[in-house]
């Protein structure tokens, strides 16, 4: 399993919310960079980059500061956040994007997703499906920076996408992220029972080595932390061991 550290960018700096509330924002660092090559200096090679700006607005607000750490570091990054036209996509692609990431367009306009995914690559398309666990515990899809409810659940969302070829769904229990209160490991449990042929980047909760430990022997393909690394509350050493056993 891969572990993917996550820069979440507002207004140029690294920051974190709680639970997606544009409001319950922590900043870590006015610098992305010096954070990214910390990153980097962990051993990671995959970078998870999100403009919360164009998350929430729908326009990208910090392309300078992803293309700068495209050129100052070595990382595969996968960038979401705003990316909502095919011109986006074409232009992060031929930038030296490895992969987009697609959250809201993804869900209400799967057809023009399928398309980008036939023109420019499934592998190249992640799904970002962010869910709240229903009473019954239905993970339903919320869109727009976690603003708006789908209606649909995440289970709809993913067999639309079977026949297009779907690589990779980055999921994320909203309730968990920035809340260091564990992962959803029975909702990731489920996603990868049903679906043994899509790769799954677990996101949101992750608190410590242990958490990943329990991702990867679920068998979730990658898993996406941020809080945890800032807080350093996974160790270089810890890091170093799971690299090395991964």
């Amino acid at each position: 399993m891969k572990i993917i550290p996550a820069i979440d960018l507002r207004n140029g700096s690294c920051v974190r919310l709680y639970q997606g509330e544009f409001d319950k924002q922590t900043e870590y660092s006015k610098d992305p960079i010096a954070v990214a090559r910390r990153f980097e200096s962990l051993g990671f090679d995959y970078l998870h980059m999100v403009d919360l700006d164009g998350a929430q607005t729908g326009a990208q607000q910090n392309e300078a500061v992803v293309r700068q750490v495209g050129e100052k570091t070595g990382f595969s990054v996968q960038l979401g956040g705003g990316i909502r036209d095919e011109t986006s996509v074409e232009a992060w692609l031929s930038a030296g994007v490895a992969r987009c990431v697609v959250g809201s367009v993804a869900v209400r306009n799967p057809g023009v997703v399928k398309q980008w995914m036939a023109k420019f690559d499934p592998d190249r398309i992640v799904l970002a499906l962010d869910v709240r666990l229903g009473a019954d515990g239905t993970p339903t899809v919320a869109t727009h920076g976690w603003t708006e409810d789908s209606g649909l659940s995440l289970w709809d969302v993913v067999d639309d996408y079977r026949d297009a070829g779907l690589c990779t769904v980055l999921c994320t229990d909203i309730s968990r992220d920035g809340a260091m209160a564990g992962p959803s490991v029975d909702l990731y449990r489920d996603f990868i029972a049903r679906y043994p042929d899509v790769s799954l980047q677990a996101s949101g909760g992750v608190r410590n080595i242990r958490d990943l430990e329990t991702l990867r022997a679920i068998g979730a393909g990658a898993a996406i932390t941020g809080r945890a690394l800032l807080d350093g509350q996974i160790t270089r050493e810890e890091i170093s061991s799971f690299l090395r056993g991964a």
